[in-house]
């Protein structure tokens, strides 16, 4: 009866760490809900990279999924958003924020500064875009999937 408790003892333990490393790490799919609509449009996977950047690539459109980039310029012009990396370079900015990075709108083609910030306990993202100083922009709340 003992080794029951203790394993449960255990097993409580090591979910409430893995809830905060869950917390303290942006890595994972996102639903972004846009900000104008308030409806879902994409899930995107946030990975991290060995030097602790973020990056984010659309690995669902919600609608329209043969959306092309047609405003896009570069590399990325008529390429599709489905796959697309749409954030990126974005390095630990406090304990569970990060800034510094670029953000891509596929719907106007447009690239803007990025900064990000967890919430509610890591179950939101706060994904902010920007042009200059970061009250010229706007700002959307992902949920973790």
């Amino acid at each position: 009866m003992n080794k029951a408790w203790k394993a449960a003892g255990v097993a409580v333990v090591m979910g409430l760490m893995s809830q905060v490393v869950l917390a303290e790490s942006a890595a994972g799919v996102w639903k972004n809900i846009d900000d104008e609509t308030k409806q879902a449009k994409a899930l995107i996977q946030i990975s991290e990279s060995g030097s602790g950047e973020l990056s984010g690539k659309i690995i669902k459109l919600l609608h329209k999924p043969d959306a092309i980039c047609d405003k896009c310029e570069g590399d990325l012009k008529d390429k599709p958003v489905n796959g697309m990396t749409i954030l990126w370079n974005l390095k630990k900015d406090g304990e569970s924020a990060w800034a510094g990075g670029k953000i891509l709108d596929p719907k106007s083609g447009k690239v803007y500064s990025a900064k990000m910030k967890l919430i509610d306990g890591g179950k939101k993202l706060e994904v902010r875009g920007f042009m200059g100083v970061s009250l010229l922009g706007r700002s959307q709340i992902w949920e973790r999937q």
